[in-house]
């Protein structure tokens, strides 16, 4: 994947997930804080010189386990 493409689709991630904290309407909290966290990671990797496919594929998965319920690394109501 070119880094060209690997910049778009980080910030195709990024712009989605500022849309859906801007329309907010019925989001918890802890939806909120994992939204904002999966955000910071984006622009993080973003930031990032010299990135490989290997460490954006790490970060994707992070991100992910993030929205799985019961997961350790997912932010819980006790969190808060």
């Amino acid at each position: 994947m070119s880094r060209l493409t690997q910049s778009q689709n980080i910030n195709s991630l990024i712009e989605a997930i500022e849309t859906v904290t801007k329309n907010r309407c019925s989001l918890s909290e802890t939806d909120r804080m994992i939204l904002t966290k999966a955000l910071t990671q984006l622009k993080e990797l973003k930031r990032k010189k010299g990135r490989t496919y290997e460490q954006i594929l790490q970060c994707m998965v992070d991100i992910i386990v993030f929205f799985l319920p019961n997961s350790e690394n997912s932010i819980d109501e006790s969190q808060q």
